[in-house]
């Protein structure tokens, strides 16, 4: 009989694992997105903005955290969600309560590229031990 526990034979695994940092910034801006385009309408109706000028704040960010949600591979686009981060509670000066929205969706952003990072740098360290104690 064969033995069905033994590890299997072969070069050690690599980490194919996706980035938790890509992934959790990624979730925020698609939130984000949601919130920014559905000040559109608010900000016509109530903060008496022209619908086009309503449209390209509020539609206009929209699409860019969309479009910077697919680019997070990129080192550089961290530092543009911040930029998006400031739009978004910039939009407080015509609807006041995107003061506090904007400040949720900067303190989110915030913990995820904090964590995101923390668990990309503890598992590069868990690699590390896990090569240096299996060599190929």
């Amino acid at each position: 009989m064969s033995d069905t526990t033994a590890a299997p034979q072969g070069p050690a695994p690599h980490n194919t694992e996706r980035s938790p940092r890509r992934g959790m910034c990624a979730a925020v801006l698609c939130l984000e997105a949601i919130t920014v385009a559905l000040t559109t309408p608010v900000l016509i109706t109530i903060a008496d903005v022209p619908v086009g000028q309503a449209v390209l704040i509020g539609v206009g960010l929209a699409v860019a955290c969309l479009l910077l949600a697919g680019m997070l591979r990129a080192p550089w686009a961290y530092a543009v969600g911040w930029v998006l981060q400031v739009g978004a509670v910039a939009i407080g000066f015509l609807v006041p309560m995107m003061f506090f929205l904007g400040g949720i969706f900067a303190l989110l952003w915030g913990m995820a590229d904090f964590l995101g990072r923390k668990i990309e740098r503890e598992r590069a360290e868990a690699w590390a031990a896990y090569r240096a104690e299996n060599p190929d």
